[in-house]
C-alpha cells in the first residue's frame, strides 16, 4: 500500500467505526459507469457534506490491495449482483490536492511535485524504461506494457482555485495536467473510471468547460446522485429515532437543500455533530467561520445587500446562475456572488423557480453573524431589538411595539424601506427574527378565506403563545384584527390547544408611523 497508489481502506475502516449512514448505492451507479463514455464523474458540494467520506469508502472498494469484503457485508451494496465483480479489482491513484498544496516547497512547483510523487510511486510496482516526468505519459505507457487500466480518485480537484486564487499560471498548468489524463486519445486505454470532488464546479473559459468529458454533478444540479448529496429525509428520521432526538428541530435546524428528485437534504456534519452531542446548535463554524461570507455578502454590487434582506426576511430570490465562471475572482454581479454561495451551502436553489433562499437555522446564524459584524445599518439595529420587540408583543404593550418599529424602519430609509405590504412583511420578520428559537415562522398560512400573513407557532420546548400577525397599509391595525376574526384565520390553528394573540400592525405612508394592536384570543372574542 502507498500514499497515492493503492492506499488501502484504513480511512474507510475509520468512518465505519462512528455513526455512518450507509451511502455505499453510489458505488452501484459508478460501477455501471466504469469503462464507457460515462466513466469520469465530478461531485462538487460544499464541506460538511462528506465528499472525503466517499472517496475513502471508493478507494477502500476499488483498491486491489486490500480485502474489503468484511467493511461492505453488512452494507447496501452487498446485495447488488456485481458487488463481488468489482470488488477489490482495480490499481487506485488517489490525490488528495490540500496535501500538495501543504506539502510542496514552492506553490508554483506543485504540479511538477505532484507528478514526480505519484511517479516514483508507480515506478516502485511498474518499473518504466524510459525516464518521464509526465503522469499522463507514465499511466500511457504502464497501461501500453501491462495492459492495467487505472481508478483515480481526485479529492478537493479544486483547491488550486480556491487557495490559490491568483496563481493564474499554475491553476493552468494543472488544468493542461487533467487534460492530459482525461481529456486525450489515451484516456479511454489508461483510465478505467475517475471520480474527482470539490467545492467548486470544473472552471469555465467563456462558456465552455474546462474539461468536458467529466459529467458534473453540483449543489445546482445533483441529478441521479441528490440523494447522496447529504442525508435524506429518511435517514434522518431514523437516525433522530434511534438516538433519541427530536426530529422537528433536526428538521429546523439542518434540513432546507432541495433538488428536482429530492426534496429534502441535510447537512451530513452537523446532523452527526447534533447526535454525538445529543443538542442542536450551529456546528457550522467547525469546519469553516463566517469569514468567506461576511467577505462575500460585503461585495459592492447592486442590489445584493437587499437580496441578502429579503431573505433574512424569509423570501427567496430570483437569480441567472450562467453567468458564473466556476471560480472565486470572476465575480461580476450580485447574481455570480449567490450563485458562488449555493456552491459553498450558504444559500439554497431552487431549479424549478430559479431562486434561492437561506436553507435552514444554521445558515441563518452565519448570515446573522456575518451582518452585525459588518454593521449594516438598519439590519443589525432590528437584529439587536428583535429580543425587546417580542418580550413587548407577548406583554400586549402596543406603544413599545409601535416605537421598536418605528425605530427599526428609521434606523435605515433604504434597505428597509417599504414598497407594498410584501415589503413590510419582509421587515416585520427581521423584527421578529430572533424569535424563531421559541417559534415556527409561517408566511401567508393558507386559511379557509384567505392567507394568515405571519403566523408564530411555538416549538414543543416553549409555553409561549402563538401569534397570528396582519399586516395593513395605509389602513388600521384594528381593520387587520377585524380581518383575522371574520375570514377565520384561527382555524388554521385548530390543532394548536395553547394560547393565542391575534396582532394587527398598519404602517401609515404619510406619517411614516406604525399602529399596532394586540389581542389575547378567546372563545366568546369569536361570537
Amino acid at each position: 500500500m502507498g500514499m497515492y497508489l493503492n492506499i488501502g481502506n484504513a480511512g474507510f475502516q475509520s468512518v465505519r467505526k462512528g455513526l455512518y449512514v450507509d451511502k455505499t448505492g453510489l458505488i452501484s451507479w459508478i460501477n455501471q459507469t466504469l469503462g464507457t463514455k460515462n466513466k469520469l464523474t465530478c461531485v462538487s458540494r460544499p464541506r460538511r457534506f462528506g465528499k472525503s467520506f466517499a472517496t475513502q469508502m471508493l478507494c477502500a472498494y476499488y483498491d486491489k490491495s486490500c480485502d474489503s469484503s468484511i467493511l461492505f457485508s453488512d452494507l447496501e451494496i452487498s446485495s447488488d449482483p456485481e458487488f463481488s465483480q468489482y470488488l477489490n479489482q482495480y490499481d487506485v491513484i488517489y490525490l488528495d490536492i490540500t496535501w500538495f498544496i501543504s506539502t510542496v516547497q514552492n506553490i508554483k512547483n506543485i504540479i511538477p511535485y505532484l507528478q514526480e510523487q505519484v511517479i516514483e510511486e508507480l515506478c516502485q510496482t511498474y518499473p518504466l524504461h524510459e525516464n518521464t516526468h509526465s503522469l499522463p505519459l507514465a499511466l500511457a505507457k504502464i497501461s501500453e506494457l501491462s495492459g492495467h487500466k487505472f481508478i483515480i480518485i481526485i479529492d478537493e480537484w479544486d483547491a488550486l482555485f480556491r487557495e490559490v486564487k491568483e496563481a493564474e499560471d499554475v491553476q493552468k498548468e494543472y488544468l493542461q495536467l487533467l487534460r492530459g489524463l482525461f481529456k486525450s486519445s489515451l484516456t479511454d486505454k489508461m483510465i478505467e473510471g475517475a471520480y474527482i470532488t470539490g467545492i467548486l464546479p470544473i472552471k469555465k473559459y467563456g462558456t465552455q468547460s474546462a474539461l468536458t468529458d467529466f459529467r458534473e454533478y453540483t449543489m445546482l444540479q445533483p441529478k441521479k446522485l441528490a440523494k447522496y448529496t447529504g442525508f435524506t429525509e429518511t435517514e434522518v428520521k431514523l437516525l433522530c429515532q434511534d438516538y433519541g432526538m427530536d426530529f422537528e428541530e433536526a428538521k429546523r435546524w439542518y434540513d432546507g437543500y432541495s433538488f428536482h428528485q429530492i426534496k429534502s437534504i441535510y447537512s451530513p456534519n452537523s446532523i452527526i455533530q447534533a447526535v454525538q452531542n445529543e443538542e442542536f446548535g450551529d456546528y457550522w463554524t467547525e469546519t469553516e467561520t463566517y469569514e468567506s461570507l461576511k467577505y462575500y455578502i460585503n461585495y459592492n454590487l447592486d442590489g445584493l445587500k437587499d437580496a441578502i434582506i429579503s431573505m433574512l426576511g424569509g423570501e427567496k430570490y430570483r437569480i441567472n446562475i450562467r453567468t458564473f465562471q466556476n471560480d472565486l475572482t470572476s465575480l461580476k454581479n450580485k447574481d455570480d456572488v449567490m450563485t458562488l454561495l449555493v456552491h459553498l451551502g450558504y444559500l439554497a436553489y431552487d431549479s424549478t423557480a430559479k431562486e434561492v433562499y437561506i436553507p435552514n437555522q444554521e445558515v441563518a446564524e452565519e448570515f446573522k453573524n456575518a451582518v452585525e459584524y459588518n454593521q449594516w445599518e438598519g439590519v443589525s439595529s432590528a437584529l439587536h431589538k428583535s429580543d425587546e420587540l417580542l418580550i413587548a408583543t407577548l406583554q400586549q404593550n402596543e406603544g413599545l411595539v409601535e416605537q421598536y418599529l418605528d425605530e427599526i424602519h428609521s434606523a435605515n430609509t433604504s434597505v428597509l424601506a417599504y414598497h407594498n405590504e410584501q415589503s413590510l412583511s419582509c421587515v416585520i420578520t427581521i423584527a421578529y427574527y430572533t424569535a424563531q428559537k421559541d417559534y415556527t415562522l409561517i408566511r401567508e398560512l393558507p386559511t379557509g378565506k384567505g392567507f394568515a400573513d405571519i403566523v408564530f407557532l411555538p416549538r414543543k420546548h416553549t409555553d409561549k403563545p402563538a401569534l397570528i400577525v396582519e399586516l395593513k397599509w395605509d389602513r388600521s391595525a384594528q381593520g387587520a384584527i377585524d380581518q383575522i376574526k371574520q375570514k377565520h384565520y384561527i382555524d388554521a390553528l385548530k390543532d394548536y390547544t395553547g394560547n393565542l394573540l391575534l396582532v394587527g400592525i398598519n404602517y401609515n405612508k404619510e406619517t411614516k408611523e406604525h399602529q399596532c394592536k394586540i389581542e389575547k384570543y378567546c372563545n366568546s372574542s369569536m361570537s
